[in-house]
């Protein structure tokens, strides 16, 4: 990490704005506060942006298809690139020196360094830790998110790794007692989440502690209230809590929860809802809230469609859908009781391929961020006010979106 002496004389915005050149770091500049960034992908590279002004703060140029998701540290964010994560570093962080904090900020840059993976697929951050799953392997990379460091600093931190027995798409949770949560299946099949013991012996190696077979098509996961872990099934969720899984069912044969999205203000986990095995793509209208306390499942209608990326929460655990009506609908996650309606972007529709562009949802704070690829825009939405609040004109047509804290 760098020093706590303070950077150039120039605003953190005149430091950041310009493009930077991979692997290389900038003089940071000190704040008076921390300074939240969002990351976004685009065709041929990797944007960042003031996440109050959304005034950019610098680009990254990166060929091919990108995906990514926060490192958990508040400064990074891993981009599932070709055979490998890599590390963006936003250019914001804050470092503690006992009761204070001294927050910077410097130029995005790409790290020279990477995690090696096959086929790089979920990242999961969880109790302090990150985890890599790569769907080509099957292997499981984790780490102590608060470990990954400054470029500065030579190679990555320590990690952990375990091989699941065949190579799946597949993601893994580590819990706060160092067990793995880990899907298990093949390149055909996936119907089954292990837990596994803590990494022990020179070996670092784990063993199966418990296992169930109780959740065909696993894919996905979330964390709710009390460190409660689910994972979405073809016929309802599977649930870990206290040591033990339980499963929540589908009213219906086929009723998959393939995407969800968890709060640890809730014991609520809003998820998708598919009924169509056979559909190349289904564009459903309701979804599931699931009550990790009770057991017990609600299908909402909408009254709209929605696609995997317009699912999320707000600061109280409030339930987010981006609908493919162009509105963002809020609604108590305990009732089902919509709360609000914010319109946002006009109508739009999933494309088939999950590749392409839409509309996306992503929450940081009080804030819901939603793209518009077809115009290039990206909308913020205060969600206490219940609108929107500023609008940005992007240089590029935005794909996925995520943020750091700073």
């Amino acid at each position: 990490m760098s020093g706590c002496a303070a950077g150039p004389a120039q605003s953190a915005a005149e430091n950041s704005a310009s493009p930077s050149p991979r692997g290389e770091t900038a003089e940071p500049t000190e704040l008076r506060a921390p300074k939240p960034r969002l990351a976004y992908t685009y065709a041929g590279g990797l944007g960042v942006l003031d996440a109050a002004t959304l005034e950019p703060a610098g680009d990254v140029a990166l060929d091919g298809y990108n995906r990514i998701s926060p490192a958990g540290d508040g400064r990074h964010v891993l981009v599932a690139a070709g055979d490998s994560f890599r590390v963006l570093d936003a250019g914001t962080w804050t470092e503690r020196h006992g009761d204070h904090g001294h927050s910077y900020a410097a130029r995005p840059a790409l790290a020279d360094h990477a995690f090696e993976a096959s086929k790089p697929g979920h990242v999961v951050r969880h109790a302090g830790r990150t985890v890599l799953f790569s769907d080509g392997s099957g292997a499981v990379q984790s780490f102590e998110s608060a470990a990954l460091g400054g470029l500065a600093e030579d190679g990555l931190p320590e990690v952990s790794t375990y091989t699941a027995p065949e190579a799946h798409h597949g993601v893994a949770v580590e819990l706060e007692d160092g067990k793995l949560l880990v899907t298990v299946g093949d390149e055909n099949a996936r119907s089954a989440v292990a837990l596994l013991g803590p990494a022990a012996g020179t070996a670092r190696e784990r063993k199966q502690v418990l296992r169930s077979q109780s959740c065909p098509g696993v894919h996905g996961e979330a964390v709710a209230r009390e460190n409660t872990v689910t994972f979405g099934c073809e016929d309802g969720m599977l649930v870990f809590r206290d040591g033990k899984f339980s499963k929540i069912s589908s009213p219906d044969a086929y009723g998959r929860m393939g995407n969800q999205a968890g709060s640890a203000a809730s014991p609520v986990v809003l998820g998708d809802y598919k009924v169509d095995k056979e559909a190349v793509l289904e564009r459903p209208t309701r979804i599931s809230l699931v009550n990790t306390d009770t057991k017990a499942l609600k299908l909402v209608e909408l009254g709209t469609s929605y696609s995997f990326r317009s699912l999320g929460r707000g600061p109280a655990g409030e339930a987010l859908v981006l609908g493919t009506d162009g509105a963002l609908h809020v609604l108590n996650p305990l009732t089902g009781a919509t709360m609000s309606t914010v319109p946002v972007v006009p109508a739009w529709q999933e494309p088939e391929a999950w590749q392409d562009p839409r509309p996306t949802l992503y929450v940081q704070g009080s804030t819901a961020y939603v793209t518009e690829p077809a115009t290039r825009k990206l909308h913020a939405v205060d969600l206490n006010a219940g609108k929107v609040i500023r609008t940005a004109q992007l240089p590029h047509s935005p794909d996925e979106l995520t943020g750091v804290t700073g």
